[in-house]
């Protein structure tokens, strides 16, 4: 069978874990920690960072800086894990919906200006596959109306929007290194803070609540309970792991990206006579190699093309289901037509791809699906 996934091992990680024991501080925030927060800000200009111990934390760390609360709105797109939306529910907030643009599942960022009201407070934009969302267009938006606006760039690790790291733009940012992403740590997440204004807290609400970080700085004589928080930081066993990755992130993106373009150059012909589609990247963003998808013409052709695959020993998976028509948001909610999201929904297909995926297995999943459309 060729599996959806395969977690890389670069070689390094069993000697930084060891080497972190011998340390003597394996809670969180110790020397990996320290180490892969220096390789966020010096290698990808992130201003500061906080490793969490996944990108759900730190999406829930991003609700409770902005002060989310009942009553507030927060827009973000239907098509996205339901993480997203689970941050901002806990506080309070409603959800507001908005659809995927025609060729491409991320937010379409020109319909968003009619869903603000006095009540939004935030914009929340997922960069799908590493592929970016429209953030001028979002941050003007967001200008306009005193928005915040929080990158989830769980799956967009080295990718860019106008040469821009993703992660860098919003006033907070989060990312994903769960097994399934480019650079992983079995679980775990980060927090990116853009804005300034928002650091000292964040540290506290990092910390459970208290000014601990500052008091082992010599900042403050002690420390206590000063704010609202959890313990959302990883173990330095969990970054030590982190860090391993981190510094073969070239090796591992090169890799990544080699399989992506494989794939795409592979499917053009059927793209080209409208059998399917294949990633659309628009001219202000990057593919940074995290998925690829064909988006099928219907969803009984998905089903029938996962079953062929399956029977040839290919596992492959479609993904997010519609969260503007999930049970948990009709039972407070009304409906909505997300005509575009819906069609992600039900046709988008996501194949194989890891960095020990062997080239003869890419082709014949190539050659396979070729077959499976010559033969309708």
């Amino acid at each position: 069978m060729i599996p959806f996934n395969k977690p890389y091992m670069t070689g390094d990680e069993l000697y930084y874990i060891k080497d972190a024991v011998a340390r003597g501080k394996i809670s969180g925030n110790g020397y990996y920690t320290k180490k892969c927060h220096e390789y966020f800000t010096q290698n990808m200009g992130f201003r500061n960072c906080l490793l969490t111990s996944s990108c759900t934390d730190a999406l829930e760390m991003a609700a409770i800086l902005i002060d989310i609360r009942p009553g507030d709105e927060v827009i973000m797109p239907s098509y996205t894990f339901v993480s997203t939306a689970n941050a901002f529910v806990l506080r309070g907030a409603k959800i507001v919906f908005a659809d995927s643009y025609d060729n491409n599942p991320n937010i379409n960022a020109d319909t968003l200006e009619k869903l603000v009201n006095v009540r939004t407070k935030a914009i929340v934009v997922v960069h799908y596959g590493g592929v970016a969302s429209d953030m001028d267009v979002v941050m003007d938006l967001a200008d306009t109306y005193n928005l915040y606006v929080i990158e989830d760039a769980a799956q967009a690790i080295d990718s860019y929007y106008k040469g821009k790291p993703l992660g860098s733009i919003g006033h907070l940012s989060t990312f994903s290194f769960h097994e399934t992403k480019n650079i992983i740590s079995g679980e775990g997440g980060m927090l990116v803070v853009n804005d300034k204004n928002f650091d000292e807290r964040a540290e506290i609400i990092w910390e459970k609540g208290t000014n601990r970080s500052a008091f082992f700085r010599g900042e403050v004589d002690k420390y206590s309970w000063v704010d609202i928080g959890s313990s959302f930081l990883p173990s330095d066993v969990t970054a030590a792991f982190l860090f391993a990755q981190l510094e073969n992130l070239e090796k591992i993106q090169s890799r990544r990206k080699k399989l992506w373009d494989n794939y795409n150059n592979g499917f053009e012909k059927l793209a080209l006579h409208n059998l399917l589609k294949i990633p659309y990247i628009p001219e202000y963003a990057s593919a940074n190699g995290h998925l690829f998808y064909l988006v099928c013409n219907s969803i009984n052709e998905r089903s029938e093309l996962i079953s062929f695959l399956k029977g040839y020993g290919v596992h492959c998976v479609f993904h997010y289901l519609s969260l503007h028509k999930s049970p948990f948001y009709i039972k407070d909610n009304h409906s909505k037509d997300l005509i575009h999201c819906d069609n992600f929904s039900d046709c988008l297909l996501r194949l194989p791809l890891y960095y020990e995926l062997d080239m003869e297995d890419q082709r014949k999943i190539i050659s396979l699906i070729h077959d499976f459309y010559n033969k309708r």
